[in-house]
This record gives structure tokens, C-alpha cells and sequence, in this order.
């Protein structure tokens, strides 16, 4: 390939729009956002909430998600949690694709939660 065609390429997927994507952030960010009262998600299942969640964690299993989205509000941030942080993953891709723009997925889930010994409610 010729370097100028090859610099072309490149300028012009440089200035391509970007797929609309979720953030993963540690669980002490999820700690202060949920110390200020911001929207977080609980997308285990049932069982697993009432071992134990984040205080004022909303319960919407992933398998659920699809069918009830519109429990989820779009105009604030969403903290996205499950166990380990891949069914959040999941749930928060889901939310980008739905057109929510401010997607938190919490590494390491409750387990990174607990471990850190942060409040858990049950």
C-alpha cells in the first residue's frame, strides 16, 4: 500500500464516529457514587440480592433486562453490579446499544465489593 493512501486510511477512521461504549470502573468509584445516592443496578439474580447488594441497589436480573429496560432511568449515570463483573458487562452493553449514554460496569462485582469491606445490605 502506498504511504499517502495508507495516511488517508488513517485520517479518515480518525474522524470516524465511535461506537457508544460503557466505562469499567473499580468498586471505589462505585463507593462514591453510591455515597452521593447515584443509580446503581443489581443485575444478579434474585437469590443473590438477598445474600446480599449495595445499599439502595436496584434488583433487575440481566435475564429480565431486555424486557423491562424501561425500569432503568436514561437521564443519570447507571452503576451497573453483579457478581464478578461479566453479567454487568453484559447489561451494560445492552444499555449502550439501547441508547443510554452513561454506563458504569463495576470490575470485580460484589465479590471486589465485600472484599474491600464495603456495606452490604441483605
Amino acid at each position: 500500500m502506498r504511504p499517502t493512501l495508507l495516511i488517508g486510511l488513517l485520517t479518515l477512521s480518525a474522524c470516524a464516529p465511535r461506537a457508544a461504549t460503557y466505562t469499567t470502573i473499580p468498586v471505589q468509584d462505585l463507593r462514591a457514587a453510591q455515597a452521593k445516592g447515584e443509580y446503581v443496578l443489581d443485575v444478579r439474580t434474585d437469590a443473590e440480592y438477598k445474600e446480599g447488594h449495595v445499599p439502595g441497589a436496584a434488583l433487575l436480573p440481566l435475564a429480565d433486562l431486555g424486557a423491562r429496560m424501561n425500569e432503568v432511568p436514561k437521564d443519570r449515570p447507571v452503576y451497573v453490579i453483579c457478581r464478578s463483573g461479566n453479567r454487568s458487562a453484559q447489561a451494560s452493553a445492552q444499555l449502550v446499544k439501547a441508547g443510554y449514554t452513561r454506563v458504569f460496569n463495576v470490575d470485580g462485582g460484589m465479590n471486589a465489593w465485600t472484599s474491600a469491606g464495603y456495606p452490604v445490605q441483605r
